[in-house]
C-alpha cells in the first residue's frame, strides 16, 4: 500500500472555488485524513486492472471511521461530487478508479477486528481489515472463515463484499455473500443502516444484505461487515495433484469430478507458462516438464476423505493425466496451493496482464479451454491460464509486452471472444472479480434490457444523483444530476 504524506490545497490544478471547498472538508474531518498532494493523488487513482480507465481525484479521504465515511459522503453531495470507495487496491477490474471531480474514500485504516463472538460463531470488523488477517484472529478462536480469494493476504474484507469475491475454497464452501450476515453501510444522503442480522436465520423484509454485497459501491460504502464463521476443527485435507499434456485434457478431468458428484474442497487448475513464471521468481522446485497441472483438495476426515481422494485420482487418470499422486507432505501441499496465489503477480513481471473472470457451467470447461487456446493462435496474443476450475470459473492471462501498441489491440480483441465464448456457453463475465470498468460491455451483452432497468431503478432508488462510484458495475449508467458544481471544474487535473 502507498504511504502518501498529506498536503494543503493549490490552485494549480483546481480553481479557487474547488480549493476552498477541499478546505473546508479537510476542516470537517480528523487532522492528516485528507490528501491533495499529486503523489498521493497518483496513488489513489486506480486499482490493479491494466488498461481500465481512470483520472486523479480532487482528494483522498483515510477515513477511521464510520463517522469519517458519512461526512465525506454528505461534503461530496453538497458540492456535486463523486465519491469512489477503496479497500486495499488489489481489484482487477478498474471497480476502485477514480473518475472526473471525484473524492476517493480509502477505508484501509479501519482494519481493526471489533468483535469474535465464539458461542453465535460471528464476527464483526471493519471494511479495512485484511481477509487473512480475519481469518488468523478467528482461527485463534478455533474458527474458521472460508472465502480465500488469492489476494488474501492483501485484499480487504470490505472490498471482498464490494466483489462478492470467492477464491480457491468456494467450490464446496461458497462465496463472500455465503457468509455475510450484516453490514453497516453508508448511504447516498450520508446516512448510515445497518443491515442484516446477528442470528442463525432471519427473513424480515427484502435481503439489502444481500444487494449491498457484490455492488461494487454504487449502491452505499459497506464500513463494517458481520460474517458467520464455521468451526476449525475436524477437517482433514487430503491433496490430489495431477500432470496433463494439455490444457483440455484437465478440463475433462474436471468434468469428470463434477459429473462424478464429487465436491472436492479445491479444484485449481494451473498451465505450464504460469508455472515457469512461478517457478522463475519463487525457485519453488515446480516441475517445468508438464503442460498442466491440475490440483484438488478433499477435507472429509478418515476414510471418507481417503476414498473420495482415490476417486478423483482415478478420474484425474482416465481423463489423461500422465502422472497422478496423492500429496501425503503437507508442505508440499501447501508449496502448490502457493504456486497457484502466486501465478498472477508472478506473470506481472514479465509485462501488463489483462485479466479475464468467466465462469462457465462445469461440463463445459474443457471447450471453453479449447477456444482460449485457438484464440490465442487467431489473435497472436500470449495467454496464460489458471482456473477456479472445480466451479468453472477460468482466469486466461492475456500478456502484451510493455510499449507494443499492436499487441495491445490484439490482446483487447482476444479479450473480448473470449467474453463472447463463455456467454455462447451459457456463462457469465464475471465470477468474482467484478464488472469495474473492465467488464461493461461483456454485461451488456449478458443482461437483458429489462434487467437492466431494474438496475437502474434500484441504482436511482438509492442514489438519484449518482454520486456513488459513478459508470461502474452495470452498463448504461446516466450521468449524475448533481448540484453542477463540478462543470466548473478543471476534469483530471487535480
Amino acid at each position: 500500500m502507498p504511504h502518501p504524506t498529506t498536503a494543503t490545497p493549490s490552485a494549480g490544478g483546481i480553481d479557487l472555488a474547488a480549493e476552498l471547498a477541499l478546505r473546508e472538508l479537510i476542516a470537517l474531518l480528523p487532522e492528516g485524513a485528507v490528501l491533495v498532494g499529486s503523489a498521493a493523488l497518483a496513488d489513489y487513482s486506480h486499482d490493479d486492472a491494466e488498461w481500465a480507465p481512470f483520472v486523479p481525484p480532487l482528494a483522498v479521504v483515510l477515513a477511521t471511521s464510520t463517522d469519517d465515511v458519512a461526512a465525506t459522503v454528505r461534503f461530496a453531495g453538497a458540492n456535486g461530487l463523486a465519491v469512489v470507495a477503496r479497500g486495499a487496491g488489489t481489484g482487477l477490474s478498474g471497480g476502485a478508479n477514480s473518475v472526473a471531480d471525484c473524492i476517493v474514500v480509502s477505508l484501509e485504516r479501519m482494519d481493526r477486528v471489533l468483535e469474535i463472538d465464539v458461542g453465535e460463531r460471528l464476527a464483526v470488523a471493519q471494511a479495512g481489515v485484511i481477509n487473512n488477517a480475519l481469518r488468523i484472529a478467528v482461527a485463534e478462536q478455533g474458527l474458521w472463515y472460508p472465502p480465500d480469494p488469492a489476494s488474501y493476504a492483501i485484499s480487504t474484507i470490505g472490498g471482498n463484499a464490494a466483489t462478492n469475491a470467492g477464491g480457491i475454497c468456494c467450490v464446496k464452501y461458497g462465496v463472500t455473500r455465503d457468509y455475510i450476515l450484516g453490514l453497516t453501510v453508508v448511504l447516498a444522503d450520508g446516512q448510515t443502516v445497518r443491515l442484516g442480522r446477528r442470528t442463525a436465520k432471519g427473513v424480515t423484509g427484502y435481503d439489502l444484505t444481500a444487494l449491498m454485497i457484490g455492488s461494487e459501491g454504487t449502491l452505499g460504502i459497506i464500513t463494517e461487515v458481520t460474517v458467520k464463521l464455521l468451526p476449525l476443527a475436524g477437517r482433514e485435507e487430503r491433496a490430489i495433484v495431477g500432470y496433463f499434456p494439455s490444457l483440455t485434457a484437465a478440463g475433462d478431468a474436471v468434468a469428470g469430478v463434477a459429473s462424478a458428484g464429487i465436491v472436492p474442497s479445491a479444484l485449481e487448475l494451473i498451465d505450464r507458462m504460469c508455472l515457469r513464471a512461478v517457478e522463475d521468481w519463487q525457485g519453488f522446485g515446480l516441475p517445468s516438464d508438464v503442460d498442466t497441472l491440475l490440483m484438488a483438495k478433499v477435507d472429509e476426515p478418515g476414510s471418507t476423505g481417503l476414498a473420495l481422494a482415490e476417486r478423483i485420482a482415478e478420474i484425474f487418470a482416465l481423463a489423461g493425466g500422465v502422472h497422478v499422486e496423492l500429496a501425503t507432505e503437507q508442505d508440499e501441499v501447501d508449496r502448490l496451493f502457493l504456486a497457484r496465489r502466486l501465478a498472477y503477480p508472478a506473470l506481472e513481471r514479465l509485462g501488463p496482464v489483462l485479466t479475464e473472470d468467466v465462469c462457465v457451467p462445469r461440463g463445459r470447461v474443457p471447450e471453453m479451454l479449447g477456444r482460449i487456446q485457438a484464440t490465442a493462435e487467431r489473435h497472436d496474443v500470449v495467454i496464460a491460464n489458471i482456473a477456479h476450475a472445480g466451479d468453472g470459473n477460468l482466469h486466461p492471462l492475456i500478456i502484451a509486452p510493455v510499449g507494443d501498441e499492436a499487441a495491445k489491440a490484439r490482446a483487447k480483441e482476444a479479450f473480448d471472444e473470449i467474453v463472447a465464448d463463455c456467454l455462447a456457453l451459457g456463462g457469465t463475465v464475471t465470477g468474482e472479480h467484478g464488472v469495474g470498468l473492465l467488464k461493461l460491455p461483456g454485461a451488456a451483452q449478458e443482461l437483458e434490457p429489462r434487467v437492466l432497468a431494474m438496475h437502474r431503478a434500484i441504482k436511482d432508488a438509492l442514489d438519484p444523483a449518482g454520486l456513488l462510484n459513478p459508470g461502474k458495475a452495470f452498463p448504461d449508467q446516466r450521468a449524475r444530476t448533481g448540484s453542477g458544481a463540478s462543470d466548473a471544474r478543471t476534469r483530471g487535473e487535480a
